[in-house]
């Protein structure tokens, strides 16, 4: 019996200081660099044709908007579930040329415009100060892809060209994000992120590809 008492008094003390503790609400937005791993030119091969040139990646500049929930576990510790909009994909440079245009092998430029809905969980940690890291798992769901192709010779653009690569990505991904923040006395924090993804995102997970991107943003708490 003394066992339970003690029991159900930590549990009114528990839950009298989850009530003293409200959740806030937020919105937070800011750019992304993102990229993938792995094998992430061959993602594209059933669409471009490659020659023997060298073929360069590069991070594909975008943008990030959503919202979040504050909910705190005590004065230090918080949970932070979110919703955002995030754009994501790489750019391809070198010698290749599109289907149906194959006479354009040079100096061409592919772009995959990856669209999806992030939905973090994340612990977050105030260390004092304003000062803030932060780090948990990550869902996402893919709403289109799609793949710009652009080619030009002597400043004349010869090719502009978009196509839907939906199908050829996994609807679903995984990954884990963490990264630093600062919260200000005002409301206003701002934040620095990396997310690295975890399942492949060919669709029939032929390919080891996987969604990377870093985030900066800038986020208001009411």
């Amino acid at each position: 019996m003394k066992k339970q008492l003690l029991s159900l008094l930590a549990l009114a003390i528990t839950a009298t200081s989850f009530a003293q503790l409200t959740p806030t609400f937020g919105i937070r937005g800011g750019l992304s660099s993102a990229s993938m791993r792995g094998e992430s030119v061959d993602n594209l091969k059933s669409i471009l044709e490659f020659a023997d040139g060298n073929i360069s990646t590069n991070n594909r500049t975008g943008f990030f908007v959503g919202g979040y929930a504050s909910i705190p576990v005590d004065k230090m510790i918080s949970v932070e579930p979110g919703l955002y909009y995030s754009q994501k994909g790489y750019e391809l440079k070198g010698n290749f040329s599109v289907k149906g245009a194959e006479f354009i092998n040079a100096n061409a430029k592919a772009q995959l415009q990856s669209e999806y809905i992030d939905m973090p969980v994340l612990l977050k940690a105030n260390l004092g100060g304003g000062l803030q890291v932060f780090a948990g798992p990550q869902f996402s769901y893919l709403m289109k892809a799609n793949l710009r192709t652009t080619a030009g010779v002597l400043g004349i653009n010869l090719l502009n060209n978009t196509l839907d690569a939906t199908e050829q990505f996994n609807r679903w991904d995984m990954g884990v994000t963490g990264g630093i923040g600062y919260q200000f006395a005002n409301g206003v924090n701002i934040s620095a992120a990396y997310d690295h993804g975890l399942s492949k995102v060919d669709a029939n997970k032929n390919i080891s590809s996987y969604n990377n991107a870093i985030k900066i943003g800038i986020g208001i708490t009411f």
